[in-house]
């Protein structure tokens, strides 16, 4: 299979959403254990290498992933690009100091810089430990920006002072988990058939917050695995391996500078606030790259704790007007995401099978 899909597209590849082959464990088999076969995943971990060695040129090293017949390969971050992390936050010392503390104490990738996007605090406090963080680590600097909030116009204009070529379009309302993550997430944005990256956020609970995003449920877009225990495997095992999907969310997402301009940044003309990191990953999608999500990079994610909830008419006026774009703009209403099999519920996004959309012979 490998050896086929390195010589043609993925536009020649389509998925043929019903049963058409299945079989049962028999005792012994490598469905029932990999326990009884380790041969298979020594294999499958030569095939996996030869096949990068074919379609990157470049020696990868691949290991079992976490669960069998999982691989992961470790992809390079040749010449440790500088990545720039963006954070707008208006006020809110108690997310915006947790979020940067966190990154500077616990990241281990080395080539950052962060970049605070000050949209108007005006409490002592904030101001004060500004001065101080900026002191303190010249990976810091402040950029004051006292537009209206408008987070597309606010990130645009970021990207013009940041000085790497990836970017890191990183929410107040996060903290670090596992140290690796910006080298994960770097590591995978820099391939250059990749866009977007997205990171495994959760709730202060530990359930899951974010895992991929699916684009045309519920009328617009919506989170796999939401609610989930932070240690549920998930569907087959997908929490535990990458996986490409349309969307992810911006809480936390790593791109490439060139793909940033190259689909002209975010749009702050028609998505000021709601919709503006769905639309800007399926632009990056259109272009033909691949937005892919990682178990491995890992924050907590306080959602809505800064912003705020649409909970007035001026906000569900806004909101309704930003998810009516993206109607008109992406057919949300029509469009078949292709990384979410047609028979599962549109409902639910917990890979669950709903009432089938294709007629039974």
């Amino acid at each position: 299979m490998l050896r086929c899909v390195a010589k043609i597209s993925d536009r020649q590849i389509h998925h043929i959403p019903k049963v058409l082959y299945h079989w049962r464990a028999s005792p012994g088999s490598a469905a029932e254990s990999n326990s009884n076969k380790s041969y298979a995943t020594e294999a499958g971990i030569r095939a996996m290498t030869d096949h990068l060695k074919e379609v990157t040129g470049k020696d990868i090293p691949v290991r079992q992933g976490q669960f069998p017949f999982s691989y992961e390969p470790d992809w390079p971050v040749d010449d440790n690009p500088l990545a720039s992390i963006i954070i707008p936050t208006r006020d809110r010392l108690d997310l915006v100091r947790t979020a940067v503390e966190s990154i500077l104490l616990k990241t281990d990738y080395p080539h950052f810089e962060i970049l605070i996007i000050d949209n108007g605090s005006v409490e002592a406090p904030t101001l004060q430990w500004f001065d101080c963080i900026t002191s303190q680590d010249s990976r810091v600097r402040i950029l004051r920006d006292d537009r209206p909030f408008n987070y597309s116009a606010l990130n645009n204009a970021a990207v013009l002072s940041a000085k790497g070529s990836v970017l890191a379009l990183v929410n107040n309302d996060v903290e670090v988990i596992s140290p690796g993550w910006l080298h994960e997430l770097v590591s995978l944005a820099i391939r250059p058939d990749v866009g977007c990256v997205g990171a495994k956020l959760y709730y202060p609970d530990r359930r899951i917050q974010h895992a991929g995003v699916v684009i045309g449920v519920a009328g617009g877009a919506g989170h796999v695995h939401q609610y989930r225990d932070f240690d549920d495997p998930g569907q087959f095992q997908r929490l535990k391996v990458r996986q490409e999907f349309m969307a992810v969310t911006g809480a936390c997402l790593v791109v490439r500078r060139k793909v940033f301009d190259e689909v002209g940044g975010l749009n702050e003309t028609d998505l000021a606030i709601a919709y503006n990191d769905i639309d800007f990953c399926l632009k990056v999608h259109a272009q033909g790259y691949r937005n892919i999500w990682t178990h491995k990079a890992e924050l907590f994610h306080f959602e809505s704790a800064s912003r705020g909830h649409e909970n007035t008419l001026d906000k569900q006026l806004r909101f309704g007007r930003e998810a009516a774009y993206m109607t008109r703009t992406w057919r949300f209403d029509v469009v078949q995401d292709p990384f979410y099999n047609p028979n599962f519920s549109r409902q639910s996004l917990d890979f669950k099978v709903g009432m089938p959309e294709w007629p039974f012979p």
